[in-house]
């Protein structure tokens, strides 16, 4: 069976390769770091939600083709990817003691999601300046927020 797509392999192959790539630099922070959602973890949310997304897509431009009454919402897919992710990162986040740990963690998968979103869609650029952000506020201010703490103490 041949599924015919308006996005060509070699396309899905980059945003794919995208989605790992950009994700990759987030999880290594969390994966040097020792927490549970690492390097692998960040990687496949990236991943899964860059395939869900450009399945969706291909099957938007498939039945906008064919039967004009057969539609998809990729937004539907968005909200869908948005949902089960927050469920992976809540999952990150537990309490102990009085004091919450995982925020950040969860944030980050939370924010995978995006970028694989974001590459699936053709949004490369867009995909880069998140990344960019992402990892710049997990490390750099995270180095500093344990500056300030380390000074409190």
């Amino acid at each position: 069976m041949t599924f015919e797509t308006e996005i060509p392999i070699a396309d899905m192959a980059i945003r794919l390769a995208c989605a790992c790539g950009f994700a990759f630099f987030l999880g290594l922070d969390r994966e040097v770091r020792g927490k549970a959602a690492g390097l692998r973890t960040h990687m496949l949310v990236s991943l899964g939600s860059a395939a869900f997304i450009i399945m969706g897509m291909s099957l938007l431009f498939a039945t906008a083709e064919g039967d004009p009454s057969a539609s998809i919402d990729p937004t539907r897919i968005i909200d869908g990817v948005i949902g089960g992710i927050g469920f992976l990162g809540a999952g990150a986040i537990i309490q102990s003691g009085g004091d919450i740990k995982g925020l950040t963690t969860g944030a980050s998968v939370w924010a995978a999601g995006a970028i694989g979103l974001a590459c699936g869609l053709g949004y490369l650029p867009l995909a880069a300046l998140f990344s960019g952000f992402a990892v710049t506020i997990v490390l750099v201010l995270g180095h500093f927020e344990h500056k300030v703490i380390e000074e409190k103490d």
